[in-house]
């Protein structure tokens, strides 16, 4: 038997053993077990090291509270590092490894770290690497000596670069009712809603249902709690309205109550069938949600309180209730409230020898003082841990007398012999998921917590979420919010009735004891009570402000256990109460999200591939595709022995030269119509469009309610009340949820239909002098000569036989014409161009050189539409209509949208004939290629530029127009760049317009 595990009890299942390796060597465990729960059976108390330190760090918690046994899971050549060891569930073959350490685990060089504490305080990076260096190295700075070193420093675990072979899903799902977390709560919430006939789901993190409720050791209807959980759940599985989610994480609630959750479908087992995905992640647009997400026990702080050995009381009461595992053979407790004492009886029921109960208070319930007698450990009220000792695990806690009024330490310190620290100071309800939806946390004098924010109609709470602590009072909560979600009348049967100890879990107000030593606030970046007092002398007064100058609560930590105290010692240090001081919002991912489940399905074979009726055509002349949003273009057509750049620049070339044809079918097409259409596109567009005469196009440019630019296209008139709206490839859902939202909310008068018909129609746009000759040459029923279809007209005829639509507009400077039919002709239509155009030489061409055509005429597209421009940065300005409203005119005046010295469109031109590469920054003046400064603006777009013979850019520079004709550099220090260019209009190809009138 392995050294800590019990003789009997525990959910695992002792006939089967695991076979795992940790650090390279062999261990076992049982199935059910944790990681974290089998190195604890094997004697193994040093998991890891800390961030800043390097000190010895062991299991502290027993779930996703986890801040110190972060673990690297390896998987053939594939590496998931900073993985609580508390959520991997073992399985044979399991390799893992522990992180932050060389040579080894047990003898890190960087532990040397600890010898230099005084220097390695809260915001040392900040005060000693951004000054100059002095001496020989004068005028570098101290970062770019260092950076190196500080680099292979950072972090904890070490990703991998190896193709994760594992398969992502992701769902979408619909409920009248979601209940996240499944305690007492949880599953009351749910049976209450279940039995109105609504659609239910119910998500739990772990990978049993019944939460805290499992390991308590209380009854629920003279059963054992756990028995009780059982039946709920066969009950609720058994319903066809009810879906379990076990092993699903909630990790974010968004508008209109659209939830977020992972969930781990195969992480626990050794092997996947064909098909099955690693993780799926769940898209929830639930009617309302039940948050029963329970608390989270928070550790005290005092000296030597990260020594590996010391962890949460829970934890410690759930491994040996729930794994039959002892985290210790003599175990000493230290809290400040009652429900330590129900882990200590857990531990000593388990077999441990329990040689201390160490409480801050000086009375406390008589129901804690029965258990403390029944465990016969030495029971000191009025006292605290003020120290712990031991190299790499510990062996010894220090006790002195306490008052908890004053926080005063007197009398003779006396040590006590133990090999484990069960600590609690208290509990936090897990508010996270009500704090995203909105709303501050209100603070709990009583319980010294921060509870949920009242609840904002999309939700309701139960259970110890609201600090409701007890059993009884979570059943009742979950009956009653269950009820609330269906808008039903609770159920007038007698609730189920829970047992156990009447214990009191509300803390004293103790959160630090005040001793000589490091004494850790956060024990995964190394965050002392001292760095926190540190941040306020220097001036840090906010909470915001507080997490980022010391790390406080940052990376997979999140405050689960960090905050509230970290949060109790800034008011002290400031004079004022916890609730003046406040909290940070609890920004979504609570917890860690794998980036391959947001990710699902848009990659590999997974990944939705939108094509154009001509794809397969594409593919055959050779053209190599390129991902745009979720459609394939052809990017070059490229010839034998090509490079990209020979390729589009010729094709580009061709253009200019005679006639090309590209595809132009992935456009966002959005049909307006109905009697107020022409009124709703003056609203949503900056220019006029109820003036435009039927069969007429005209370009239009929106902006955002902030006055920024959103998105540029044309749009065309069909009929008096029919619009064909264009907009570019990547932003076409994204303006047609733009235009559903005003329709729908702000303007719901309008009498508008808004249909998407980006898939229904086929595209080409013919451009070049020889254009107008390659048309000519095959539509029928129609003219295409100057007067029958000048510039913006439009006309319908057909090709070989195929209704289409032309419109004559052009955004690569030449005469061009959009030609459009039904998608199911596509292709027919597409090769009878092609065939008309072989005696004018017509050549097809991709993305490549259609952005080549566009940035020579100093088009904008995405890149220069940023979020952050106006359309005055981008010399669009002649498009802001006087005469109307419109979506952003309110705003777009604002005295920092109109400063001369914003970003706005420029061209450059490359003085030492080498290609600019997108993102560069431009600087004035000759500098230092590898430590550039005073960026006056950065580039977007780039080529080569047949026309024009050299390599241009258009870019986003300061003042951009009053410096046309100068001179600057091209700063780009991570690809090796720096060379000299001019600053010149964004019209560098025929700025009249002529060739695209001829």
């Amino acid at each position: 038997m392995s050294p800590r595990r019990t003789a009997a009890g525990g959910r695992i299942d002792r006939a089967r053993t695991i076979r795992f390796t940790f650090d390279g060597k062999p261990m076992t465990g049982h199935l059910g077990d944790t990681l974290a729960s089998a190195l604890l059976a094997g004697g193994v108390t040093l998991v890891g090291r800390s961030f800043k330190y390097h000190r010895p760090r062991g299991v502290f918690a027993a779930g996703v509270d986890e801040p110190c046994a972060l673990v690297t899971v390896i998987d053939g050549q594939a590496r998931e590092p900073n993985v609580p060891a508390t959520q991997i569930e073992i399985f044979d073959g399991l390799v893992v490894e522990s992180q932050n350490r060389f040579p080894s685990l047990g003898f890190d060089l960087g532990a040397v770290n600890g010898l230099f504490g005084g220097l390695f305080s809260a915001g040392f990076y900040y005060k000693t690497f951004m000054g100059p260096v002095v001496g020989p190295l004068k005028g570098t700075r101290f970062w770019m000596l260092c950076e190196w070193f500080i680099r292979r420093a950072a972090g904890l675990g070490r990703a991998g670069d190896a193709k994760d072979a594992a398969r992502y899903e992701k769902m979408n799902a619909f409920c009248d009712v979601l209940v996240v977390g499944s305690g007492p709560a949880g599953l009351m919430a749910a049976k209450a809603a279940a039995a109105s006939g609504k659609r239910v789901m119910l998500a739990e993190q772990e990978p049993l249902f019944g939460g805290a409720a499992r390991w308590s050791g209380e009854t629920i209807d003279d059963a054992p709690a756990e028995r009780w959980a059982d039946e709920a759940v066969a009950e609720l599985a058994g319903l066809d309205n009810v879906r379990l989610l076990p092993r699903t994480t909630v990790w974010g609630i968004y508008d209109g109550n659209t939830i977020a959750a992972l969930e781990r479908v195969t992480d626990h087992k050794a092997s996947r069938a064909r098909g099955e995905p690693r993780h799926r992640h769940w898209s929830i647009r639930a009617g309302k949600v039940v948050l029963a997400t329970g608390a989270l026990e928070r550790p005290l702080v005092f000296p030597g309180n990260d020594r590996p050995g010391v962890m949460l009381a829970r934890a410690a009461g759930r491994y040996a209730a729930e794994y039959g595992v002892l985290p210790g053979g003599r175990i000493a407790v230290f809290t400040n409230n009652d429900s330590a004492y129900r882990a200590a009886a857990a531990l000593h029921r388990a077999g441990a020898t329990i040689a201390a109960i160490v409480d801050v208070r000086a009375q406390v319930s008589a129901a804690a003082s029965k258990l403390a007698r029944e465990t016969g450990a030495e029971h000191l009220t009025g006292h605290a841990v003020v120290d712990t000792a031991g190299r790499q695990r510990l062996r010894q806690i220090t006790i002195r007398r306490f008052d908890a009024a004053s926080g005063a330490l007197s009398g003779a310190a006396r040590r006590v012999e133990a090999d484990c620290l069960a600590v609690s100071g208290g509990w936090s309800p897990a508010i996270h998921l009500a704090s995203q939806a909105g709303a501050a946390a209100r603070w709990d004098e009583r319980l010294q917590a921060f509870l949920p924010p009242e609840p904002t109609g999309g939700w309701v709470g139960a259970g110890s979420f609201t600090g409701a602590f007890t059993t009884q009072e979570a059943i009742a909560q979950g009956l009653a919010a269950g009820a609330a979600a269906v808008g039903a009348t609770p159920a007038a049967s007698k609730p189920p009735q829970a047992g156990g100890p009447d214990l009191d879990v509300t803390p004293a107000p103790v959160f630090e004891i005040r001793a000589k030593g490091k004494a850790f606030v956060d024990l995964q970046h190394d965050v002392t009570a001292e760095d926190v007092r540190l941040a306020h002398r220097e001036g840090f007064v906010s909470v915001e402000h507080l997490k980022r100058y010391t790390t406080l609560g940052m990376a997979t930590d999140q405050g689960k256990t960090s905050n509230v105290p970290g949060l109790a010692i800034m008011a002290d240090a400031a004079g004022r109460t916890i609730p003046q001081v406040g909290t940070t919002r609890f920004r979504p991912p609570y917890s860690a999200v794998s980036l391959g489940s947001l990710a699902a399905e848009r990659h590999g074979e997974l990944r939705p591939e939108r094509l154009t009726p001509m794809h397969d055509w594409h593919i055959e002349r050779g053209a190599r595709m390129l991902a745009a949003g979720l459609w394939f273009r052809p990017q070059i057509y490229g010839q034998p022995g090509e490079t990209v750049e020979q390729a589009y620049a010729r094709e580009a070339a061709a253009v200019r030269a005679g006639v090309g044809i590209v595809d132009v079918s992935t456009l966002g097409k959005i049909a307006v119509q109905g009697p107020d259409a022409a009124a709703f596109l003056d609203r949503v567009y900056t220019n006029v469009f109820s003036s435009l005469p039927v069969n007429k196009a005209r370009y239009g440019l929106m902006l955002r309610e902030d006055g920024l630019a959103f998105d540029d296209g044309t749009t065309w008139r069909l009929g008096e009340h029919e619009f064909l709206m264009t907009t570019t490839t990547a932003n076409a859902g994204k303006v047609m949820q733009h235009l559903e939202y005003f329709l729908d909310v702000v303007w719901p008068d309008l009498r508008v239909n808004l249909t998407s018909v980006t898939d229904q129609w086929a595209g080409a746009a013919v451009a070049g002098p020889k254009a107008r000759d390659v048309l000519a040459a095959c539509v029928a029923r129609t003219g295409v000569d100057n007067e029958m279809l000048p510039f913006m007209g439009i006309v319908r005829g057909e090709i070989d036989g195929i209704p289409v639509t032309i419109c004559r507009l052009s955004f690569s400077g030449e005469l061009a014409y959009e030609v459009y039919c039904g998608a199911g002709h596509g292709l027919a239509m597409w090769e009878a161009l092609m065939e008309a155009g072989k005696p004018f030489g017509i050549v097809p061409y991709g993305l490549e050189a259609l952005g080549t055509l566009r940035i020579e005429k100093g088009h904008v597209t995405g890149s220069e539409i940023d979020g952050r421009t106006t359309a005055r940065d981008l010399h669009l300005g002649w498009m802001l209509s006087k005469k109307k409203p419109f979506i952003g005119s309110a705003m777009m005046d604002r005295e920092g949208l109109a400063s001369p010295e914003r970003l706005q469109l420029v061209g450059l031109v490359s003085l030492d004939n080498r290609a600019i590469a997108n993102g560069a920054h431009i600087v004035e003046g000759k500098q230092p290629p590898d430590d550039p400064h005073g960026s006056i603006g950065h580039v977007t777009a780039n080529c080569f530029s047949p026309a024009l013979g050299r390599y241009v850019a258009l870019a986003l520079v300061k003042g951009g127009t009053s410096r046309h004709g100068t001179r600057a550099h091209i700063s780009d220090p991570l690809r090796g760049r720096f060379g000299p260019v001019e600053i010149v209009s964004h019209h560098m190809f025929d700025p009249e317009g002529s060739r695209m009138h001829g």
